[in-house]
């Protein structure tokens, strides 16, 4: 029997550009694997230019636990090492050939998923980082959808199948319960996990929503975190010996030529996933996941961005000439407070967004105004003001446990004083991490 949780506050943002229909096959010419996506870990590079590497291979591995590693998603040769400033690795490009899996000779559980870089996709709470491999899960969390603006599938349709075995497997790795958070229109139902059934709002699709609403993390616990496509990812590899690494990504935005969905390798070039979709003579931002959470990249030179499942295209408005400019009493401008006639036409019909700001940053004031799309038991607003000044006392007892920076993306969206939130909660919780 389903549980059912019914989450209250939140907002679904109205974008436009919604990708439809059955994903069509693309084949990268280059792929990338960004260690900057997985934090918690120190990432030192196992290959150099020119190796051969096959499907699986290690790129990178863990200088606190040599064991967990990153690995190409594709068979081929080492094209090159991206270093940024300081010689900071960026990326490790592979140039795709013949299909080689990696042979993984281990029947341990808990090394299958850290040779098969599957480890570094799970995320644990508190922190929202890689997990520490030497810490057992109070439970664990698996999300089977996205309720982020114009998201994709989270469980890629080729390798659907496998969610049971691979849920069945986590059962192992803790002594407490794995829950599965569905959408109740999903039909997902399994004997592998306590189902939740999601109701409401994004960000009812974030975990750290779902853990709050079902058993807190508190001081001293810990709790990991995975979404339902690397579960699958794992059923695969325990049933058939070797993982695929294939993602479902959706093409979305308002900016988007054709919204589609098409398969194609994890850390996909972007210049191959996006040929054809970029308008011409336009000033495009292009984000690597959705608008709230995403990284912008360079649609040229960048790669799909872990949790590789959607790219969102929308224009910088940097060009915008709007009459009265914010006082415009334009029907087409969105506001969730009701300051323009937008709600007049309807909130929930798609409007078309930009990246402009629209307001300059300004200090912080108790309105409330966060409170009503943050759906923890949690008082968001003194909670930024303690991570503000670094007061880790009072961060721990406003619960900072419990959340990460995706949880503060909606309150970053509606926030008047224009402050980054995200950025300061992995700060927060880095700095914290440290102290502990």
């Amino acid at each position: 029997m389903a549980r059912e949780i019914n989450i209250k506050k939140g907002l679904d943002i109205p974008l436009e550009g919604k990708a439809e229909g059955k994903p069509e096959p693309i084949k990268s010419e280059l792929v990338g694997i960004c260690p900057d996506d997985f934090p918690g870990y120190t990432w030192k590079c196992d290959v150099k230019p020119g190796d051969t590497v096959a499907k699986g291979s290690p790129l990178f591995h863990a200088k606190e636990a040599e064991g967990i590693k990153l690995v190409s998603p594709v068979a081929g040769s080492v094209e090159e090492i991206r270093r940024g400033e300081r010689r900071k690795i960026l990326a490790v490009t592979v140039k795709p050939g013949e299909d080689v899996y990696c042979q993984l000779n281990t029947d341990s559980l808990t090394e299958k998923l850290k040779l098969s870089g599957l480890w570094a996709m799970m995320r644990q709470r508190p922190f929202d980082v890689v997990p520490d491999d030497k810490t057992e899960p109070r439970d664990i969390f698996v999300t089977a959808f996205d309720s982020s603006p114009l998201a994709g599938n989270v469980i890629p349709t080729h390798i659907a199948e496998y969610l049971e075995p691979g849920l069945e497997a986590l059962k192992k790795l803790t002594k407490g319960t794995v829950y599965l958070a569905v959408r109740p229109g999903q039909g997902l139902r399994t004997k592998a996990a306590t189902v939740l059934d999601m109701i409401g709002p994004h960000p009812a699709g974030n975990p750290g929503v779902q853990i709050a609403a079902v058993a807190p993390v508190n001081k001293g616990e810990t709790v990991w975190t995975v979404d339902a496509g690397t579960v699958a990812r794992l059923g695969m590899l325990l049933k058939k010996g070797y993982c695929d690494y294939r993602a479902e990504v959706a093409i979305t935005g308002p900016a988007a030529l054709k919204p589609k969905k098409v398969l194609t390798e994890i850390g996909a070039s972007l210049k191959d996933i996006l040929k054809g979709e970029l308008k011409e003579d336009e000033s495009l931002r292009v984000i690597s996941g959705n608008v709230l959470t995403g990284v912008k990249v360079d649609p040229e030179t960048d790669f799909l961005r872990y949790p590789y499942r959607q790219i969102t295209i929308i224009e910088e408005g940097d060009h915008a000439d709007e009459f009265m400019g914010w006082a415009s009493m334009n029907p087409k401008k969105f506001s969730i407070k009701r300051t323009f006639p937008a709600f007049l036409r309807g909130l929930e019909k798609p409007f078309n967004f930009d990246a402009r700001l629209k307001g300059g940053h300004r200090a912080m004031i108790l309105s409330g105004e966060l409170d009503k799309v943050f759906p923890f038991d949690i008082y968001p607003e003194y909670l930024i003001k303690a991570m503000m000044a670094g007061d880790f006392d009072r961060m721990e007892k406003l619960g900072i446990y419990e959340v990460a920076p995706e949880d503060f993306a909606l309150p970053e969206f509606v926030d008047t004083s224009k402050q980054e939130l995200q950025k300061l909660t992995r700060e927060s919780l880095e700095r914290l991490r440290k102290d502990s």
